[in-house]
């Protein structure tokens, strides 16, 4: 089976369903399959003004979620935002269309090893435009989980029993292998991979749920359902924060490191609505954009010298905005070698009893 698995027999289907939808959509609309804190009122009403354009948005809680719901059909979108990982099988898949950059103001200002990566920037043509990015680092309240925490081992310690959780997402693969001491986790052999599924299924009885949006992690933190979990780092700290109960979290990059994510915008394939799209594509990489988007969801603008002229030099500097070398220090994410294997994997996890 190829590296789409079986996904790619969902895209024949997906695109006729696109193409045929979208003849009906109205120019002045713009629906959006993004992620939760992307499309908040403080910045797209501004936007929408400004435009004349509408925006809709469908939030998913996983990139595992942008194949599928494209394919169910029932719905019509004209951007995508998927992370680093999933630009190539949205490429790949037939989702989506080249996007001309010279059309976007500013776009130099994107950081280069964003603009230019390889997922990004595929035989001299662009796939995506870079929106913001962070990382997955470990959340814990300080007042539950003993002393100052630095591996992920505190995910599968026995000690916080019913008190954990992790994201439902193929990446949770990912957290077990690096405690495993397995450092090709992108490129997993069956043998290493029957060896995550069962580090963890055996952390299962430690799982009070697996989260699927920052919402929803949010409220098992709050109301003391969860200790620790893994998290989209700034993100949910931000959420308990804001509910003024008091809450004592706070993050950590373990000593295996955290992951790395970039999300960026997509250009679905053959929408009616191409003129909003490139508004909101200029939009976005405008100052009032991206900190607009930083403030909402805690994580880091893709373009500083948009940024720089609205974020606080300590802001800049706490977001690396400064220092694009940072990613050295995070293990980035990457579309795994063999995707089927690893979403049958992470299924299996989930159904075991």
């Amino acid at each position: 089976m190829t590296k789409l698995g079986t996904i790619t027999a969902l895209t024949a289907f997906a695109l006729s369903t696109l193409t045929m939808a979208g003849a009906a959509q109205a120019e002045g609309a713009l629906n959006l399959l993004t992620w939760e804190g992307y499309a908040d009122k403080s910045y797209v009403e501004p936007f929408e003004k400004a435009s004349g354009c509408k925006v809709t948005a469908t939030y998913v809680g996983s990139n595992d979620d942008f194949a599928p719901k494209l394919a169910a059909g029932g719905a019509v979108y004209d951007i995508l935002v998927p992370s680093i990982d999933t630009i190539g099988l949205m490429r790949q898949s037939g989702f989506v269309e080249p996007i001309d950059t010279s059309k976007i103001a500013g776009y130099d200002g994107v950081f280069e090893k964003f603009r230019n990566d390889g997922e990004l920037l595929v035989d001299g043509k662009s796939w995506s435009v870079p929106l913001v990015w962070g990382t997955i680092s470990i959340i814990y309240r300080t007042d539950k989980v003993e002393g100052t925490p630095d591996s992920i081992g505190v995910l599968f310690d026995p000690k916080y029993k019913g008190r954990v959780s992790m994201w439902d997402d193929k990446s949770s693969l990912y957290w077990a292998a690096r405690t495993l001491g397995i450092t090709n986790v992108y490129d997993m052999s069956d043998a290493e991979l029957d060896k995550v599924k069962a580090k963890l299924i055996a952390q299962k009885p430690l799982i009070r749920k697996y989260w699927a949006t920052a919402g929803e992690l949010a409220d098992l933190l709050t109301n003391d359902e969860v200790y620790v979990s893994n998290t989209w780092t700034g993100n949910q700290i931000q959420m308990v924060a804001k509910t003024g109960k008091g809450i004592k979290l706070a993050e950590m990059n373990p000593k295996e490191k955290s992951e790395g994510w970039m999300d960026s915008m997509m250009l679905v394939k053959g929408t009616p609505n191409k003129d909003c799209a490139y508004k909101f594509f200029n939009f976005m990489n405008t100052p009032e954009g991206q900190c607009g988007i930083a403030a909402t969801s805690g994580y880091w603008p893709a373009n500083p010298v948009a940024a720089k002229s609205c974020l606080s030099p300590e802001e800049f500097k706490e977001k690396h905005l400064d220092n694009i070398d940072y990613l050295k220090e995070v293990v980035m994410w990457e579309m795994p070698k063999r995707l089927d294997k690893y979403l049958e994997a992470w299924n299996a996890v989930k159904a075991a009893q």
